[in-house]
Order: C-alpha cells, then structure tokens, then sequence
C-alpha cells in the first residue's frame, strides 16, 4: 500500500494544532488570513467548490480541490470534512510540494 504524504502531513498538522476545519471555520481562518492552504473535498458540493474558490483568489490562498469528504475526515481522525485550512506555513509548503506532483490535485 502506497503512503500518501499529503495526508501523512495533514495528520501530523492536525497534531500539531495547525489546522482547522469545517466549512465555518475554514472560511473564519481565510478572511483573517491565517490560512496558508485550503483543501476542498473533490466531492464537496459545487456551491462549497465555488464559494471557497472565490474566497481564495479574493484573499490569494492556495487552494486544492483533493480526495474526497471521507478521506479527509480519516486524515483528520473525525469524521467527514468537506474543506479545510492549514494555518502553519511550513506543513502548507509541504503539503503543496507534493500536491503539485499528484495528478489528481488540482491547484
């Protein structure tokens, strides 16, 4: 079984404290710019996809569309999660470097 890194960094961010979830909180850490990467469940609703999408070009956030609801809450030891920000920006530029090599990342 392949180890995915992103999620493997995702798990040691929530760890360490440096990330926030759920659509609220996601959307509370943009516009105070603290987030330094957003994800966005691949399987999250076109509105979500949209609303975040806008958000972060307005506030120039990375942001990755990436596995799905599930996947993500797992990495995160909760349950489902539709979006996500990572307020540390050392685990953000890790997670973008290998988000940057996977195919099914979109930036």
């Amino acid at each position: 079984m392949k180890i995915n890194k992103v999620l493997s960094l995702l798990s040691l961010a929530v760890k360490a404290g440096k990330v926030k979830s759920g659509e609220f909180q996601t959307e509370k850490e943009i516009r105070s710019q603290k987030a330094c990467l957003v994800m966005v469940a691949a399987d999250a609703s076109a509105n979500t996809k949209k609303k975040f999408q806008n958000m972060c070009d307005f506030y120039e956030v990375p942001i990755y569309f990436y596995g799905d609801k599930d996947t993500l809450g797992h990495a995160m030891g909760k349950e489902s999660r539709a979006s996500l920000a990572v307020t540390d920006a050392g685990f953000a530029e890790g997670m973008r470097k290998h988000l940057n090599t996977e195919e099914n990342a979109i930036a």
